[in-house]
């Protein structure tokens, strides 16, 4: 059964997940440590927790949620996995980086595609992915049926939904991807989502302000 940890990492607060086998195969999801200090400690978490690091993958590729992936490639030999139509945004992270302050090396580009439905194996254990557009061309979460778990990065949110004002969203879109490929799993599976605290499908569905809307 996979397990799964949480660690926020750089200014804009960013959920990092570690999601774990029962061997401590581990694939990590939208590393976003940044600052020496955040690498630091998260090298020595996988050091002393006894992990092997197979994989690392993005929900998406907004800079805040990709500050860490250099270091994945390096330290780890891991190479990007994202949707394709995230390139743009991978490319441009570098120059969103300076608006922010940040320093942000460029990225080669996406180094093995993940589509829709596709299977990232954990050992024996997997996930699937599932292609929720709207806050980005290509955002995705990453859904366990048997640990009843969805990481759904920055489209939906406890009590909200992402952003959608940033180049390559579009409202309508996100909410059609949440209400056909979230809302439709069990309503017990609980959100992790790239900002905040978790929730479970069935709070956002009866709750979510933004998802109650007439």
């Amino acid at each position: 059964m996979l397990r799964i940890e949480e660690f926020v990492f750089n200014s804009f607060q960013v959920n990092t997940y570690l999601v774990r086998n029962e061997k401590g195969d581990c694939l990590v999801i939208d590393p976003a440590f940044y600052s020496p200090e955040e690498i630091s400690s998260f090298d020595r978490y996988i050091s002393s927790a006894g992990l092997t690091i197979i994989g690392q993958v993005n929900t998406h590729c907004h800079v805040d949620h990709v500050l860490g992936v250099k270091h994945m490639q390096t330290a780890y030999s891991c190479p990007l996995r994202a949707h394709p139509d995230e390139s743009g945004l991978l490319n441009n992270a570098p120059v969103m980086g300076e608006v922010y302050g940040l320093k942000v090396e460029p990225v080669s580009g996406i180094d093995q595609a993940i589509d829709d439905e596709d299977s990232i194996a954990i050992g024996e254990d997997s996930l699937i992915a599932l292609l929720v557009p709207g806050h980005s061309p290509g955002s995705l979460s990453f859904y366990s049926p048997e640990a009843g778990f969805v990481v759904t990065g920055d489209a939906l949110f406890h009590g909200s939904i992402g952003r959608t004002d940033l180049p390559g969203g579009d409202y309508d879109t996100l909410i059609s991807s949440i209400r056909n490929r979230l809302l439709t799993l069990p309503p017990e599976t609980t959100v992790y989502p790239g900002h905040g605290d978790p929730s479970t499908i069935g709070e956002e569905a009866l709750n979510n302000p933004f998802l109650t809307m007439a």
